[in-house]
């Protein structure tokens, strides 16, 4: 049956090489049988644009082409709709992707949404805005941004973000923050928290990915050391013990959750992109609320008929 799809890149995401994998995927969907709208965003606004539009004519799936940021900002759009996620993976960094099997391969991922096989997944919110992967305060957004400006001056990517991480750790990185959650309060002193939508897997080989994401529940994570000394230590007994057996490190996993701190704006990282967010900080899971399609053997997700 034919659909009505609408595939936007974003050509500012990854290696910029959006051109090529356009006629990729036209020769894809044309071998199909399947019509699709593409478009090659050279902006965010332009992306936003396309995004937008797609919805506006009723697409049935609309595609993002591109990193985490790309998706998040199609899944701002489709959060409580009936339309489907497309992903077609072309940043750096894939994590939703990877984390629902969706393979990185352009024309395999293509292959993906013409099956028409779908799941919903939860979503996690930070104030109005959404997350699917995970959100943050404290030294990574700091980090984030330091390695942008870096960047910008010409630094390679991987150098940018060393140096930017050794900048931010030089300086005094620890926050007061006020956690309220279920009725319980936790007080800490902290160069982070960390909160994810559902659980990761913070030990051995497959660290830093989710086994699942229909717990219906965000995972905070919160380190209460408050010395620079050690924060490197204690992230490898993290990844070689697991999150459970480093006393420094609190894990709660809750359906929502208030954070306070000093301050009226604070920096707030959402899938790897950099907000400033008034304070306090509420955040909530949100079940089931996204449609995405992924590959038949995927069981990280709520099924649904295709």
């Amino acid at each position: 049956m034919s659909r009505r799809i609408a595939v936007v890149l974003n050509d500012s995401s990854g290696k910029g090489d959006c051109a090529q994998a356009a006629k990729r995927l036209e020769e894809v969907f044309r071998d199909a049988g399947q019509e699709a709208r593409i478009t090659v965003a050279g902006s965010g606004e332009e992306m936003h644009k396309a995004m937008k539009q797609a919805i506006d004519d009723r697409v049935d799936t609309l595609a993002a082409g591109g990193g985490d940021g790309t998706v998040n900002s199609a899944a701002q759009m489709l959060v409580g709709s009936t339309v489907r996620l497309g992903v077609i993976p072309l940043g750096t960094l894939n994590h939703f992707a990877k984390d629902l099997g969706i393979p990185v391969d352009v024309e395999a991922a293509a292959r993906v949404i013409l099956d028409g096989h779908a799941c919903s997944v939860d979503v996690g919110q930070v104030n109005d805005r959404i997350f699917l992967n995970n959100s943050s305060i404290g030294v990574y957004p700091a980090i984030v941004r330091l390695r942008e400006r870096y960047q910008a001056s010409g630094l390679g990517k991987w150098i940018a973000a060393l140096w930017a991480a050794l900048v931010v750790l030089r300086r005094h990185p620890f926050m007061a923050v006020r956690i309220m959650a279920e009725g319980k309060e936790i007080v800490r002193y902290t160069p982070f928290v960390f909160v994810g939508n559902n659980p990761y897997q913070m030990a051995g080989f497959h660290a830093g990915t989710r086994a699942s994401l229909m717990t219906g529940n965000l995972a905070v994570y919160v380190l209460h050391a408050e010395r620079r000394v050690g924060l490197l230590g204690l992230a490898w007994n993290v990844l070689t013990k697991g999150v459970h057996k480093v006393k420094e490190l609190d894990l709660i996993e809750v359906q929502e959750a208030t954070i306070e701190t000093r301050r009226a704006q604070i920096a707030v990282a959402l899938d790897g992109e950099v907000i400033s967010a008034a304070t306090p900080l509420v955040y909530r899971i949100k079940p089931q609320m996204l449609f995405v399609h992924v590959p038949m053997e995927t069981s990280a997700c709520y099924p649904l008929n295709a």
